[in-house]
């Protein structure tokens, strides 16, 4: 072909006008001799344009041409040019497939494959394609026959001939007749074996759903009897032996390639169970120890090979059992935890590309839809279907899912599953990653019909239904229950009450029907309120179910929302800050505490949906608003009652932010460190009881004596408190200490300092709707029979002529928290050389601190306690641990400035540091003192009232599991781990404080 330099010729634009990216390339291929009386042929250049590929059907055609024998290649060319039929099935494939013109290369003469255009060709089922296989013998002959009818099912494929569905059900249907082939190879070489058994081999996965990819592990179960006469387990040997064999065939890599892996791993026990079993010991397996996505996995058992009638049986058999499955214990968590889990595990660089497997990929589909029928299948056979479309259908026709719902997750699944075919189909691979190269969106693009900017479309498109997939697998289980209680759409089908309650029960509500009784209060009507509420309550209900209280979540949500539901700011708020409604939901039906503290001010929901919202505020922040509250107030009551809403709000938003932190949310996962999360509670609570009593000291003072009381005053926080460790149930331990101001009487100061005294403790615990402080003073000199306030002076005379080794001790964490901060730091200078001693402690006193430990452990636990379980005073507990570290700070605290601290961690740390202690006992006791704190902060949490040991109710314990990472079902470890790492602390203890 001649053309003037610099001017491309006509065949080049042409080219390029049809769709070749390489179009100097296919104006040499079509040069070739051996295409000489075509080349010219427009309609075969038409047919090519119309491909996806037309550079690769080019070279397809080419190879297949060169590889035919001189005489036929004619007959090729003639039919190609002459019958559209095979023209559009041949270039179509040649088109869309390297690997199937790499098929064609090596056989030639399988085009004729695609010339019959008869009604059994256009919809075959498992007879045509066994007759396909029929002279097959060998491993080799039956590749290249499953080869030659995989052509044919391709080019029904992309010419539109079938649907996904239909091509997909062919791909199995020919799974199903390559298995029985292989079976067959595998019997006539084993004939002895063949005799001694019954073998029937069980479908699973998609080939059992009726719903095969184009490469795809086959998933099987094989099921086995022995033949008449024949012991059980000869026979049962015999049936592994052609399992196995009929395994290979299909597996194994010959010169003709491999078919597909046929993948036995969803057996009992899986890899680790034999490979064969018989059908009472399939039976004793799942009625005994099958977990529930094993009956998941047994919704598209099917019977495909060898003995039908065993196969029927196993299929009858099993059945029951996979309705049943929903009446199981944690069925929906369990469920839910293998779909979250398939997505955690794929890698963070693939995960945006993952087209099954992935975030609104084909698994949400399925996983949606098979809870669906496990759930409503139990009363309702129609639902009975392997087949994910066709449960579909018949979970819309059933009312179990809205026809608008089930139309766009139809039309989202048919589009991933079309894109992962022509993904697979190209180099036949099994792979569900969408490709990055611009060639291969191109051709996949252009497969589906994309023409006019192919990789554009392809990628909108695919991010289009995945994100309906993603919306509506979040949405399908819960949807229907609304459509229960509230006015459906024209033409919708109705779900009913009692289906609604089952669908309750299986999310984990313990009463469905006050359950639905709120949805119905929540949704009903037409107003605004009730439309947004429709709308966000699907994925509420699913954040409700993945927690240990469902119930309490819904009904907390009830009252918050007929609390603000006429606010205009707060259903904005959940609806357009997707943290806040997730966070309000984890936080509404994770225990007691945080939905009381909510629900006695609930504008305080405002905090949720603010990014900065739930880190606490500094205590130099708070102090300024409080003590502008008190300015603001008329009298001390009303100032303290101000001062305590703060608080309230304060505490909302520690716990809501522990909660949100410890369950972690989709979009930030939960802390992974729990020390952090403990230091976080400690420093918050703290903070705000300081501000709390500082508040209060000013209110006070001001009634009483306008802006200086007649004495210096200070609040010295103790224990837990001046530790920064308070809990959310923790009493605030303080001493309070005064200093006459210059000119006043002794008595008169005194006075004035308990009267201060008298009136904030009584304010502070004033029933109201604020949670009360209670300020406890029992560490006082000579305790609760001493004074309640002393002099700085007192305070010196006490210490210097009667303190005992125990006071020091308490002293260790002794730190100003409120009032005159002169007056604290003298305090301190005070007490410093009590609770550091110079040289550090003599033998009788270590002895005496040994002895006071030992006798707190036997009179002070709870009669009936476990001593293994109890937080505080347990085996490794928190007083293991505290008086440990407190030990080595009183010994070591003079000459190691690092010890000189009120926290326990601070100076375990320290102690480390100092090489006081090995690092992996500090670790050991570190670790034991923060679980501990988790478990004294989640019981408070979950029960609304402090405790120091795991509560008994299963649901309150199931509560403190979650708080604490473990899964529903998973209480047991829990209780193990506690155990497990409060025994190492307590052998820590046990050398290092009572030097065993």
């Amino acid at each position: 072909m001649t053309t003037v330099p610099g001017r491309r010729s006509s065949t080049f634009t042409r080219l390029l006008r049809h769709g070749f990216t390489d179009p100097s390339a296919a104006e040499r291929l079509l040069d070739l001799p051996e295409l000489s009386s075509v080349r010219s042929d427009p309609v075969l250049l038409d047919a090519l344009g119309a491909t996806a590929d037309p550079d690769l059907a080019l070279r397809g055609v080419v190879r297949l041409v060169e590889a035919e024998e001189p005489d036929e290649r004619q007959i090729l060319l003639d039919t190609l040019v002459t019958a559209k039929p095979l023209r559009d099935r041949l270039l179509g494939v040649l088109g869309a497939s390297e690997a199937l013109g790499d098929h064609l290369a090596r056989h030639p003469r399988d085009w004729q494959a695609l010339v019959t255009y008869e009604a059994t060709d256009l919809h075959p089922g498992v007879p045509e394609f066994e007759q396909g296989l029929a002279g097959a013998d060998d491993p080799d002959s039956l590749r290249a026959a499953y080869r030659r009818c995989l052509l044919a099912i391709a080019a029904r494929d992309v010419c539109g001939t079938t649907d996904v569905a239909e091509t997909a059900a062919e791909l199995a249907d020919l799974a199903t007749a390559t298995l029985r082939a292989a079976l067959a190879i595998a019997r006539t070489a084993a004939p002895a074996d063949a005799a001694q058994c019954r073998l029937a081999v069980i479908a699973m996965g998609k080939c059992g759903g009726h719903e095969l990819n184009y490469v795809s592990d086959v998933d099987v179960i094989f099921v086995a009897e022995p033949a008449d006469g024949v012991e059980e387990s000869a026979g049962v040997q015999a049936a592994t032996r052609l399992a196995a064999h009929m395994m290979r065939i299909c597996s194994d890599t010959t010169v003709e390639g491999t078919i597909w892996p046929v993948d036995a791993n969803l057996r009992p026990e899986g890899r680790n169970g034999p490979l064969v079993r018989t059908l009472s010991s399939h039976l004793a397996y799942y009625q005994r120890w099958a977990k529930t996505w094993e009956f998941q996995a047994l919704l598209k058992a099917r019977p495909v090979a060898g003995d039908p009638e065993l196969g029927a049986e196993y299929v009858e058999a099993v059945s029951p059992l996979v309705w049943q499955a929903a009446d199981r214990e944690n069925f929906v968590a369990d469920v839910q935890k293998m779909r979250r889990r398939v997505v955690d595990n794929i890698p963070a660089d693939r995960v945006d590309r993952e087209i099954k497997l992935g975030p609104g990929g084909l698994r949400d589909v399925e996983f949606a839809v098979q809870l669906l029928q496990l759930v409503h299948g139990r009363n309702d056979t129609t639902l009975h279907s392997g087949s994910t479309l066709d449960a579909l259908r018949a979970l819309a026709a059933g009312g179990y899912v809205g026809r608008v719902d089930a139309a766009q997750l139809d039309d989202a699944y048919r589009f991933l599953r079309a894109m992962e075919h022509r993904i697979q189909l190209y180099r036949l691979r099994r792979t569900h990653l969408v490709p990055e190269g611009e060639a291969d969106l191109r051709r996949i693009g252009r497969s589906l019909g994309m023409r006019t900017d192919p990789i554009t479309e392809i990628n909108q498109a695919w991010k289009r239904h995945a994100s309906v997939a993603r919306r509506l697998h979040e949405k399908l289980f819960y949807r229907p229950l609304l459509d229960a209680v509230a006015q459906l759409a024209p033409g919708e089908s109705r779900l009913s009450a009692k289906a609604a309650e089952h669908r309750l029960e299986a999310l984990g509500y313990a009463d469905p029907a006050a359950a639905l009784r709120h949805l119905e209060a929540l949704s009903s009507g037409v107003t605004r309120k009730a439309a947004i509420q429709r709308t966000l309550l699907p994925v509420l209900l699913g954040w409700f179910a993945d927690s240990a209280d469902p119930d309490a979540g819904l009904l907390g949500f009830r009252k918050v929302s007929d609390a603000l539901g006429k606010t205009p700011w707060y259903l904005r708020l959940l609806r357009d800050e997707g943290a806040a409604a997730e966070n309000l939901a984890r936080v509404l039906s994770a225990g007691r505490l945080a939905p009381d503290l909510l629900l006695r001010a609930p504008e305080a929901v405002a905090i949720l949906g603010d990014p900065q919202g739930l880190k606490p505020r500094g205590r130099e922040h708070l102090e300024q608003e409080v003590l502008a509250a008190v300015g603001r107030a008329k009298g001390a009551e009303s100032a303290v009652a101000a001062v305590r809403g703060v608080r309230r709000r304060e505490l909302f938003r520690t716990t809501a932010a522990d909660l949100i932190g410890s369950y972690g949310t989709e979009e930030r996962p939960a802390e992974q460190y729990p020390g952090a999360l403990v230091d976080r509670v400690g420093n918050a609570v703290t903070d705000l009881n300081a501000v709390t009593i500082a508040g209060a000291l000013r209110a006070v003072v001001r009634e009483q004596w306008g802006d200086t009381l007649p004495t210096r005053f200070a609040v010295i926080g103790m224990g837990r408190f001046g530790g920064h460790e308070l809990g959310y149930g923790s009493d605030a331990d303080v001493l309070f200490v005064h200093s006459p101001r210059e000119g006043v009487d002794d008595h008169e100061a005194a006075r004035a300092a308990n009267q201060v005294v008298s009136e904030m403790r009584k304010l502070l615990q004033l029933p109201t709707a604020d949670p009360p402080l209670m300020i406890d003073a029992d560490l006082r000199p000579e305790g609760k029979s001493g004074p309640l306030v002393r002099t700085l002076r007192s305070y010196e005379a006490y210490y210097r002529r009667w303190s005992l080794v125990w006071e020091s001790q308490a002293l260790l964490r002794a730190e100003p928290m409120a009032g005159d901060g002169e007056l604290g730091r003298e305090f301190i200078e005070l007490i410093d050389p009590l609770r550091y001693p110079m040289e550090g402690l003599g033998e009788d006193a270590v002895r005496e601190i040994r002895r006071l430990k030992a006798r707190m452990e036997s009179e002070r636990m709870p009669r009936g306690a476990d001593p293994t379980l109890h937080t505080k005073l347990g085996r490794g507990g928190l007083s293991d641990v505290e008086w440990t570290v407190q030990l080595m700070q009183m010994q070591h605290g003079w000459a190691e400035p690092g010890l000189r601290t009120t926290r326990t961690r601070e100076a375990l740390a320290a102690a480390c540091a100092a090489e006081l202690i090995p690092g992996e006992d500090a670790q050991t006791l570190d670790e034991a003192w923060v679980l501990a704190t988790r478990v004294r902060n989640a019981v408070m949490l979950v029960r609304g009232r402090p405790g120091d040991t795991f509560p008994s109710g299963p649901r309150e314990l199931t509560a403190v599991g979650r708080y604490l990472g473990y899964e529903p079902g998973h209480v047991g470890d829990m209780l193990d781990d506690y155990r497990r790492i409060t025994r190492r602390a307590r052998a820590v203890v046990e050398e290092r404080f009572y030097g065993a």
